[in-house]
């Protein structure tokens, strides 16, 4: 939320593209958690989001877990 309240500083209608299209992606992790690419981190996966912000997350025995959402410029870890 720090993201998009940031971002909502600026331009509120932008803010809100970038949380509803991260809640639409990482809402399908439960169901297909395999389905975006390895991690630069091993045991990671990576969902790219608009290509500026990135959701880092794990899953093992069907628990997914979030780890960060970074934008690209960040380093990781």
């Amino acid at each position: 939320m720090a993201i998009v309240d940031y971002i909502s500083d600026d331009n509120p209608d932008a803010a809100q593209r970038l949380k509803d299209e991260i809640e639409a992606k990482v809402s399908e992790l439960p169901n297909h958690p395999k389905m975006y690419k390895l991690g630069r981190v091993t045991g990671t996966r990576e969902i790219v989001i608009c290509a500026n912000y990135v959701v880092v997350y794990t899953e093992k025995s069907k628990i997914v877990s979030i780890l960060r959402i970074l934008h690209a410029a960040q380093q990781w870890p």
